[in-house]
């Protein structure tokens, strides 16, 4: 027993790193559309995504079945650790001296398993030229305790033994809160040139223990009178809680960098690409026919695809609007110019059909301001938010 003390003594006793990480974000102003007809208020602002911040409450585990596999992320796989259960210590009655010692019973221990539900990491699908958010889910341990245990003692029949008592023991609950990282995404500078790059930074929860406890064994001994009459001696076998550790998880970090090519854009990460196509290039006003015109444009984008996306990724077509006019007519317009974009790539430009998806965000995903800073109209920001982004893995 000294032995397995000293070994998990000295497995509790590494150092825990805690590491903090400062998340640099984009926020995006103004919305994306269409300029169908001005709106009668003041333009529209999206809210931002943030960090959990330090020190925040845990948020609660989503509630449903326990995952098996994960879509959007990586699966978490389950911690069981098995109950334990100890019998209970009889002790007969015994007659020394002319006097009777009664009988007692010394109640057993039952220690419930405990198993940590599987979790999923996540990362939110986005569009083109965006990184998705990315979470982890918070977790935890329950506590656990060995109640107190006691031999009574024994004075009759000229025999004369002191109680003999384990006190309980406990380990309390650990846990780890949940963390996240937002979706950042790529935005265009004023003066046109290079686009930036963005980062979304790794986020980790950190691993948990919770140690093993035991209650120590304990002995009354064998007591004998003058007469030579004895009581056995009595044992109550130690009872050991296991620990339980879930280990650390981490979302490695992500970035894309870009830069212009032609009338289109290009963003490029570690295992992505995406180009983003003004919408005025492509459509006309208000329309979700192509141009003839953007025949060589497209061609040059579909070529670049069918080179560099891997053998059977998916291969995303996304539409955006500018916020002028209203979402009820701008959703639909960039779900119709997504569609005759995946369209055209697959009867123009030779990209397999099944592997192409079209999207429509709308005026949600801004990559521009659509107004100016003191609240008038930013015609400039609104083409570039009027788009469409075609991406795939790499």
């Amino acid at each position: 027993m000294t032995d397995r003390l000293i070994r998990t003594s000295s497995r509790l006793l590494l150092p825990v790193v805690a590491l903090a990480l400062a998340s640099c974000s984009l926020s995006h102003t103004g919305g994306s559309g269409e300029e169908r007809q001005p709106p009668a208020s003041a333009s529209r602002s999206p809210a931002s995504a943030a960090t959990t911040p330090p020190g925040a409450p845990a948020t609660p585990s989503p509630t449903g079945p326990e995952p098996s596999s994960c879509p959007n992320g990586e699966l978490i796989p389950a911690v069981e650790v098995p109950a334990v259960h100890a019998d209970p210590v009889v002790v007969p009655e015994a007659k020394v001296g002319g006097e009777v010692v009664p009988a007692v019973t010394i109640p057993g221990v039952d220690i419930p398993a405990v198993r940590i539900p599987a979790q999923c990491t996540e990362v939110a699908p986005a569009p083109g030229g965006c990184l998705g958010a990315a979470s982890i889910p918070p977790v935890s341990i329950p506590a656990v305790r060995i109640p107190p245990v006691e031999i009574p003692g024994v004075d009759a029949g000229g025999i004369k033994l002191d109680p003999v008592r384990a006190e309980g023991v406990s380990a309390p609950a650990q846990s780890a809160q949940g963390v996240s990282t937002p979706e950042v995404c790529q935005a265009e500078p004023k003066d046109g040139g290079v686009v930036p790059f963005v980062i979304r930074p790794f986020i980790i929860r950190p691993f948990v223990i919770r140690p093993f406890v035991i209650r120590r064994s304990i002995i009354r001994p064998e007591g004998c009178n003058a007469r030579r009459e004895c009581i056995p001696a009595v044992e109550v076998p130690a009872v050991e809680a296991p620990g339980v550790e879930v280990p650390g998880v981490e979302i490695p970090g992500a970035e894309l960098k870009g830069y212009e090519v032609g009338r289109s854009q290009v963003f490029e990460g570690k295992d992505s690409i995406a180009f983003a196509l003004e919408a005025d290039v492509l459509f006309d006003f208000d329309s979700a026919d192509i141009k003839p015109s953007a025949a060589a444009e497209l061609k040059k984008v579909a070529r670049r695809v069918a080179e560099e996306a891997g053998d059977g990724v998916t291969i995303h077509v996304d539409g955006h609007t500018d916020a002028k006019g209203d979402v009820a007519h701008n959703q639909p317009l960039s779900e119709r110019r997504a569609r005759a974009v995946a369209d055209w790539l697959a009867t123009e430009g030779g990209l397999p059909e099944a592997r192409l998806v079209a999207r429509g965000f709308g005026e949600s995903k801004p990559a521009a301001p659509n107004t100016t800073a003191d609240g008038s109209d930013n015609p400039a920001g609104r083409a570039k938010n009027r788009r469409v982004v075609i991406s795939a893995r790499t």
